[in-house]
Protein backbone atom coordinates (compact mmCIF):
# COMPACT_ATOMS: atom_id res chain seq x y z
CA UNK A 1 0.00 0.00 0.00
CA UNK A 2 1.34 3.44 -0.92
CA UNK A 3 0.48 6.77 0.36
CA UNK A 4 1.15 9.59 -2.44
CA UNK A 5 2.38 12.81 -1.23
CA UNK A 6 -0.42 15.75 -1.53
CA UNK A 7 0.65 19.34 -3.00
CA UNK A 8 0.82 21.05 0.35
CA UNK A 9 3.02 17.96 1.72
CA UNK A 10 5.21 18.27 -1.04
CA UNK A 11 5.70 21.68 -0.65
CA UNK A 12 6.39 21.54 2.86
CA UNK A 13 8.78 18.68 1.81
CA UNK A 14 10.69 21.38 -0.46
CA UNK A 15 10.93 23.36 2.26
CA UNK A 16 12.43 20.81 4.73
CA UNK A 17 14.93 19.99 1.70
CA UNK A 18 16.90 23.29 2.47
CA UNK A 19 17.49 21.61 6.23
CA UNK A 20 18.26 18.66 5.36
CA UNK A 21 20.89 19.30 2.81
CA UNK A 22 23.08 20.76 6.16
CA UNK A 23 21.92 17.99 8.21
CA UNK A 24 24.50 14.19 7.29
CA UNK A 25 21.43 11.92 6.42
CA UNK A 26 21.46 8.92 8.88
CA UNK A 27 19.78 6.02 7.19
CA UNK A 28 19.82 4.08 10.70
CA UNK A 29 17.82 6.65 12.20
CA UNK A 30 14.93 6.63 9.35
CA UNK A 31 11.52 5.10 10.30
CA UNK A 32 11.43 2.83 7.36
CA UNK A 33 14.70 1.57 8.11
CA UNK A 34 13.81 1.13 11.63
CA UNK A 35 10.65 -0.54 10.63
CA UNK A 36 12.16 -2.68 8.19
CA UNK A 37 14.34 -3.96 10.71
CA UNK A 38 11.69 -4.71 13.41
CA UNK A 39 10.25 -6.87 10.69
CA UNK A 40 12.69 -8.96 9.64
CA UNK A 41 13.79 -9.51 13.25
CA UNK A 42 9.80 -10.53 13.96
CA UNK A 43 10.02 -12.69 10.80
CA UNK A 44 12.94 -14.37 12.41
CA UNK A 45 11.21 -15.49 15.69
CA UNK A 46 8.37 -16.69 13.58
CA UNK A 47 10.06 -19.13 11.95
CA UNK A 48 12.26 -20.13 14.54
CA UNK A 49 9.26 -20.59 17.29
CA UNK A 50 6.02 -21.31 14.47
CA UNK A 51 4.86 -24.87 15.12
CA UNK A 52 4.76 -25.61 11.74
CA UNK A 53 8.16 -24.35 10.06
CA UNK A 54 6.91 -24.23 6.59
CA UNK A 55 4.29 -21.86 7.29
CA UNK A 56 5.16 -18.39 6.90
CA UNK A 57 3.57 -15.29 8.91
CA UNK A 58 1.49 -14.47 6.23
CA UNK A 59 0.17 -17.32 5.23
CA UNK A 60 -0.68 -17.59 9.25
CA UNK A 61 -2.42 -14.30 8.91
CA UNK A 62 -4.15 -15.47 5.24
CA UNK A 63 -5.28 -19.06 7.75
CA UNK A 64 -6.47 -16.91 10.24
CA UNK A 65 -8.54 -14.51 8.05
CA UNK A 66 -10.16 -17.26 6.60
CA UNK A 67 -11.29 -19.06 9.86
CA UNK A 68 -12.29 -15.34 11.00
CA UNK A 69 -14.85 -14.34 7.96
CA UNK A 70 -15.13 -17.72 6.44
CA UNK A 71 -14.71 -18.07 2.86
CA UNK A 72 -12.91 -15.73 0.81
CA UNK A 73 -12.66 -13.96 -2.81
CA UNK A 74 -8.52 -13.36 -3.40
CA UNK A 75 -9.62 -9.85 -3.26
CA UNK A 76 -11.32 -10.23 0.12
CA UNK A 77 -8.70 -12.16 1.28
CA UNK A 78 -5.96 -8.50 0.17
CA UNK A 79 -8.17 -6.23 1.76
CA UNK A 80 -8.58 -8.30 4.82
CA UNK A 81 -4.70 -8.95 4.74
CA UNK A 82 -2.76 -6.12 3.43
CA UNK A 83 -1.37 -8.76 0.84
CA UNK A 84 -1.01 -7.65 -3.27
CA UNK A 85 -2.76 -9.66 -5.18
CA UNK A 86 0.24 -11.14 -7.03
CA UNK A 87 1.89 -12.29 -3.61
CA UNK A 88 -1.94 -13.70 -2.26
CA UNK A 89 -2.37 -15.69 -5.39
CA UNK A 90 1.37 -17.19 -4.54
CA UNK A 91 -0.11 -18.04 -1.09
CA UNK A 92 -3.27 -19.45 -2.01
CA UNK A 93 -1.24 -21.56 -4.32
CA UNK A 94 0.78 -22.49 -1.28
CA UNK A 95 -1.44 -23.05 1.04
CA UNK A 96 -3.66 -24.89 -1.81
CA UNK A 97 -0.46 -27.66 -2.32
CA UNK A 98 -0.54 -28.32 1.01
CA UNK A 99 -4.29 -29.22 1.63
CA UNK A 100 -4.75 -26.33 4.27
CA UNK A 101 -7.41 -24.51 1.94
CA UNK A 102 -9.43 -25.58 -1.15
CA UNK A 103 -10.57 -22.97 -4.09
CA UNK A 104 -13.77 -22.83 -5.63
CA UNK A 105 -15.65 -21.07 -8.24
CA UNK A 106 -18.02 -18.29 -7.56
CA UNK A 107 -21.64 -19.88 -8.11
CA UNK A 108 -22.04 -16.63 -10.33
CA UNK A 109 -19.20 -15.50 -11.43
CA UNK A 110 -17.47 -18.24 -12.68
CA UNK A 111 -13.97 -15.93 -13.23
CA UNK A 112 -13.90 -15.39 -9.24
CA UNK A 113 -12.56 -18.02 -7.10
CA UNK A 114 -13.40 -18.54 -3.19
CA UNK A 115 -11.00 -19.27 -0.93
CA UNK A 116 -11.90 -22.13 1.90
CA UNK A 117 -10.36 -23.06 4.85
CA UNK A 118 -9.87 -26.98 5.44
CA UNK A 119 -9.98 -29.23 8.44
CA UNK A 120 -6.13 -29.59 8.06
CA UNK A 121 -6.12 -25.65 7.80
CA UNK A 122 -8.03 -25.47 10.96
CA UNK A 123 -5.62 -28.26 13.25
CA UNK A 124 -2.66 -26.03 11.68
CA UNK A 125 -4.32 -22.84 13.15
CA UNK A 126 -5.14 -24.84 16.35
CA UNK A 127 -1.18 -25.45 16.61
CA UNK A 128 0.06 -22.59 15.70
CA UNK A 129 -2.47 -19.64 17.92
CA UNK A 130 -0.28 -20.38 21.15
CA UNK A 131 2.85 -20.30 19.26
CA UNK A 132 1.58 -16.66 17.75
CA UNK A 133 1.16 -15.48 21.31
CA UNK A 134 4.50 -16.76 22.11
CA UNK A 135 6.15 -14.84 18.88
CA UNK A 136 3.97 -11.97 19.55
CA UNK A 137 5.44 -12.04 23.33
CA UNK A 138 8.67 -12.66 22.38
CA UNK A 139 8.86 -9.96 19.26
CA UNK A 140 8.33 -7.20 22.02
CA UNK A 141 10.00 -8.71 24.90
CA UNK A 142 12.74 -5.71 25.11
CA UNK A 143 9.93 -3.23 25.57
CA UNK A 144 8.17 -2.59 29.00
CA UNK A 145 4.38 -2.55 29.26
CA UNK A 146 3.22 0.76 28.46
CA UNK A 147 5.70 0.73 25.46
CA UNK A 148 4.33 -1.92 24.18
CA UNK A 149 0.81 -0.37 24.26
CA UNK A 150 2.54 2.57 22.71
CA UNK A 151 3.64 1.03 20.18
CA UNK A 152 1.14 -0.52 18.84
CA UNK A 153 -1.21 2.27 19.26
CA UNK A 154 1.63 4.57 17.26
CA UNK A 155 1.79 1.70 14.62
CA UNK A 156 -2.09 1.52 14.10
CA UNK A 157 -1.87 5.43 13.93
CA UNK A 158 1.09 5.72 11.44
CA UNK A 159 -0.79 2.59 9.03
CA UNK A 160 -4.30 5.34 8.67
CA UNK A 161 -7.47 5.54 10.70
CA UNK A 162 -9.17 3.57 8.17
CA UNK A 163 -6.87 0.56 8.40
CA UNK A 164 -8.34 -2.67 10.30
CA UNK A 165 -7.52 -2.88 13.34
Amino acid sequence: MTAKASAPQRAQRGKRAGAAARAPYDFREQVGHLLRRAYQRHVAIFQQNAADPQLTAVQFVTLCTLREQGPCSQSELVRATAVDQGTIRGIIDRLKARGLIVISSHGEDRRKVIVHLTPQGAAALDRMVPCAHDITELTMSGLEPVERVALVYLLRKMIGAGAEP
